[in-house]
């Protein structure tokens, strides 16, 4: 189908994929626990949105281009992994109870979208990802260019769509009940900003 050489194991794998824990988990689950299902969900669509605009990338050739110039690459994982740290910091500091509420759900909407977009625009390795996951299911012989090209990008993009949804659905529930301890609250919060910090350490130094 669409010059796909087996579009039942690429929905597969991408799924498997999604669930590794990573900085796009990471920002929906905060999304949804600060701001319910609509926090989860405009996370969502900024990762899913940032994942489109790197898939465009990788099938565009500038993987290559990364490799031939290995010091734009490594610019690439500093600005990440320092915007990483930011919001890890960022989310240390806040107070019990800032940060929630529907009184502001318009800006924090937009603030949820903004962070799942660069977190994940700002992954380089993601590129490279893409480049050696994407072309394991084209068929060299009935590929049909842009057609199957977009078929492979809209499906990650429903795929992203579903799985944040589900994500966030989970995380929203559990979040109502975490809401009665404060304390409890406040340690997972800065249990995330422990492992944004850490994504960000990982991504400048494991490569």
């Amino acid at each position: 189908m669409f010059g796909i050489t087996d579009y039942a194991a690429f929905v597969a794998a991408f799924w498997l994929f999604l669930m590794i824990p990573g900085p796009g988990n990471l920002v929906i689950a905060t999304g949804a626990t600060q701001h319910g299902m609509r926090g989860g969900l405009a996370a969502t669509l900024g990762v899913m949105v940032g994942d489109q605009v790197l898939i465009g990338c990788a099938l565009g050739g500038v993987a290559a281009l990364l490799h031939a110039y290995p010091m734009a690459f490594s610019a690439l994982q500093w600005v990440g992994a320092i915007y990483l740290a930011w919001l890890g910091i960022r989310m240390w500091r806040l107070r019990p109870g800032e940060g929630e509420g529907t009184a502001v759900a318009a800006p924090t909407t937009r603030r949820h979208f903004r962070q799942g977009f660069l977190i994940t625009l700002f992954n380089p390795k993601a590129i490279v990802f893409y480049v050696a996951f994407l072309p394991l299911f084209i068929d060299p012989a009935r590929q049909q260019g842009m057609v199957t090209f977009a078929a492979l990008a809209a499906t990650a993009a429903v795929l992203t769509l579903l799985y944040g949804l589900i994500e966030s659905l989970l995380v929203h529930r559990f979040a109502e009940r975490l809401r009665a301890s404060a304390r409890l609250s406040s340690l997972l919060r800065k249990l995330a900003s422990v492992f944004l910090i850490g994504f960000g350490v990982k991504l400048v130094t494991s490569h």
